[in-house]
C-alpha cells in the first residue's frame, strides 16, 4: 500500500518555496558575514564559545554526555538511519519518498564538505579542549546532518501517523534530536554558534527544497470537479459519522460541506452514530433521504455497520478513515488524511468489492464484515486492549495487549472446512483469521493472496507448537514468504466454517464480539461500491 504523500501537502502552494528561500537567505547571510569576518558576528561567536566552554569545564560527567551525543548523533549515524528509512519506503512502495530521502543524503553531505573546503574556517581554540578536530568549522556538519535528519523524519511521520498525541510526541523527538546534534558542538567547543545556525538553515533547506521539487507534480494534480456518479444523479450526499472518532464534529461538518460545495454537490445531510446504533440505522436514513453518495466517517467498525446496509444498493460509499487500524482504507489505498479522504469521496471512482456474510454459532441472524474476522489470539488482543491507551498511542496499544496475551492465551483445537468439506483441516491453533483483504498495519502481508474483489475469502491458520515459535512465524510473515506448513497454513474458498472445541474469543474488523465456538463466512462478490482514488 503506497504512502499517500498528499498528507504532507502544505496548506498554501507558496509556503514551501518561501520557507526554503528564507532558510537559504539566512545561510547566505551567515556565510557572507563569516567570509568577510564581520566584527559583531566574530565577537558574538567568540563570547558564546567562551561562555559555553566555561559552563562545561570541570564537569566530567557532562563532558562524557556531550561526547556520547556527538558519537550517537553523528552525521554518519543519522545518514544510516535515513538510509534505512529509504529501504522501508521502498518496501512500502513509496518510491517517490524513497528517492527524496536517497537524494537528500548525498546532497547534504557534498554541500557541507564542499563549503567547508571553500571557507577553511578554523575551529575554536582553547587551552584545555574537550575534543580535538583537525577539519574546518563552517558550517557544522553535525548541525546540518541533524537538521536534515529531523526534517526528513518529521515529514515521514506526517505521512504515516494520523493527527494526535502520538504524532506530536514523535515529531517533538525528531526535532529535539536534530537540535541536540548541533547544539552539542557549541558546548564541546568545536564549533561557533554561527557554524551551527548555518548548518541548521542549510540542513533544513536541502530536504525541503527536494521535497518541493519532487512532490510538486503530485500536489499540482487537480481532481475533476464533476466525477461520474453511481445512483440517481441528483447529487445528494448523506454522511454517516461516528462523533467519538471524528472528535470536533462541527469542524468535520464544515470540511465536508465545503468540499461538497466545491465539487458541485448539494448541502450534505449528517447522521451521527450512537452506542445502540453504530452505523446501520444511519446508513438506512441516508438511503431514505435519496442519497447518491454516502460518506462513512469512523473506524472499521462504523464502516462495517454502514456498509452492511449499503450493499446491493448501487450507491457509492466514500470512506473517511478515523479509526485505529483503518485496514479497509489501507488495503484500498484510500487516503488516510481526513481532508484528502473527504475529497476522494467526491472525486474518486467506484470500485465493486466483496462483502462477507457471517453466521455465528449456527444462529439464523447474520452479520457482515469487509476486512477480517478472527478467532483466538488476535481476538484476545482486541478484547484486552486498553481503550484509554489506544486513544493516546493508536495501534501501539494493540502491541502492548499482544505482548500480554501471547504467553497467557492457550492454543485451541479447531476444525476448518472450506467450501463445505472440499478441504478439511484440523489444527491446534493459536489464531485463525478469515480475511477479505490481505494486509495489516505497516503493510504486513497476513494473507498475501487475498483480494477484496476476487470472489473468495482467504484463511490463515497460525499454529506454533510453543509460544517462542510464534516469533519465527512472525518473521515469516514479515519476510512475505508464501510457504505454508502446519505452523502457518493458508487456504481460500467461497465459504469457510471454523469450529472450536471450546468457547473462544472472536473479533470482527477489530471489534471483539465475545466468545463463540463456530463461525461460518460466505463471500458475496461485488455487492458494494467503494469510492477509491482515481
Amino acid at each position: 500500500m503506497p504512502i499517500d504523500v498528499r498528507r504532507a501537502r502544505p496548506a498554501r502552494t507558496a509556503l514551501l518555496p518561501t520557507l526554503v528561500g528564507i532558510l537559504l537567505a539566512v545561510f547566505l547571510a551567515l556565510a557572507a558575514m563569516v567570509w568577510w569576518e564581520w566584527p559583531p558576528l566574530m565577537d558574538l561567536d567568540q563570547s558564546v564559545a567562551e561562555a559555553a566552554h566555561d559552563a562545561v569545564s570541570g564537569r566530567e560527567t557532562l563532558i562524557d554526555i556531550l561526547l556520547w551525543i556527538a558519537d550517537g548523533l553523528g552525521p554518519w549515524t543519522l545518514r544510516i538511519v535515513m538510509g534505512l528509512t529509504v529501504l522501508i519506503a521502498v518496501w512500502q512502495r513509496a518510491y517517490r519518498v524513497a528517492v527524496w530521502i536517497a537524494l537528500t543524503i548525498p546532497i547534504q553531505f557534498l554541500a557541507v564538505y564542499g563549503i567547508k573546503r571553500i571557507f577553511d574556517r578554523p575551529r575554536p581554540s582553547f587551552d584545555d579542549p574537550f575534543q580535538l578536530l583537525s577539519s574546518y568549522s563552517f558550517p557544522s556538519g553535525h548541525a546540518t546532518a541533524g537538521a536534515s535528519f529531523a526534517t526528513v523524519m518529521v515529514i515521514v511521520t506526517l505521512l504515516v501517523l494520523r493527527r494526535g498525541l502520538l504524532r506530536k510526541a514523535v515529531v517533538t523527538v525528531w526535532i529535539l534530536l536534530g537540535l541536540s546534534a548541533g547544539l552539542d558542538r557549541i558546548f564541546l567547543g568545536v564549533h561557533y554558534v554561527s557554524d551551527v545556525l548555518a548548518g541548521f538553515a542549510l540542513g533544513t533547506a536541502i530536504p525541503l527544497a527536494l521535497w518541493w521539487l519532487l512532490m510538486r507534480p503530485v500536489f499540482a494534480v487537480e481532481e475533476p470537479a464533476h466525477p461520474a456518479i453511481a445512483g440517481t444523479g441528483r447529487r445528494q450526499v448523506g454522511v454517516v459519522l461516528n462523533p467519538v472518532k471524528v472528535g470536533d464534529v462541527d469542524a468535520f461538518r464544515a470540511k465536508v460541506t465545503e468540499a461538497a460545495t466545491r465539487h458541485g454537490w448539494a448541502e450534505p445531510r449528517f447522521f451521527e452514530t450512537t452506542v445502540d446504533d453504530p452505523g446501520g440505522g444511519q446508513a438506512i436514513s441516508a438511503l431514505e433521504g435519496e442519497a447518491d453518495l454516502v460518506i462513512v466517517a469512523g473506524g472499521d467498525g462504523t464502516v462495517r455497520e454502514a456498509c452492511g446496509e449499503l450493499a446491493r444498493t448501487g450507491i457509492g460509499v466514500g470512506i473517511v478513515p478515523l479509526g485505529t487500524g483503518n485496514l479497509l482504507a489501507r488495503n484500498l489505498s484510500i487516503p488516510l488524511h481526513m481532508v484528502d479522504a473527504i475529497d476522494n469521496a467526491f472525486t474518486g471512482q467506484d470500485r465493486a468489492v466483496d462483502l462477507v456474510r457471517l453466521q455465528i454459532d449456527g444462529a439464523e441472524d447474520t452479520t457482515t464484515f469487509l476486512v477480517m474476522a478472527g478467532l483466538g489470539f488476535d481476538a484476545a488482543i482486541m478484547t484486552g486492549t486498553n481503550e484509554d491507551l489506544k486513544k493516546k498511542v493508536g495501534w501501539l496499544a494493540y502491541v502492548v495487549s499482544g505482548v500480554k496475551q501471547l504467553f497467557r492465551f492457550p492454543n485451541t483445537r479447531v476444525q476448518i472446512s472450506v467450501d463445505d468439506g472440499e478441504l478439511l483441516v484440523r489444527r491446534r491453533a493459536l489464531t485463525v483469521v478469515v480475511g477479505n483483504v490481505g494486509f495489516l498495519q505497516g503493510g504486513l502481508p497476513l494473507l498475501p493472496d487475498a483480494q477484496i474483489d476476487d470472489g473468495q475469502i482467504d484463511v490463515v491458520v497460525i499454529a506454533p507448537p510453543h509460544k517462542f515459535a510464534f516469533l519465527r512465524v512472525g518473521l515469516r510473515l514479515i519476510a512475505r514468504r508464501k510457504r505454508t506448513d502446519e505452523r502457518l497454513d493458508r487456504m481460500a474458498g467461497r465459504t469457510v466454517t471454523i469450529r472450536a472445541d471450546r468457547p473462544t474469543p472472536m473479533q470482527l474488523d477489530g471489534d471483539p464480539i465475545g466468545e463463540h465456538t463456530e463461525l461460518r463466512a460466505t463471500v458475496e462478490p461485488g455487492v458494494l461500491l467503494v469510492r477509491v482514488a482515481r
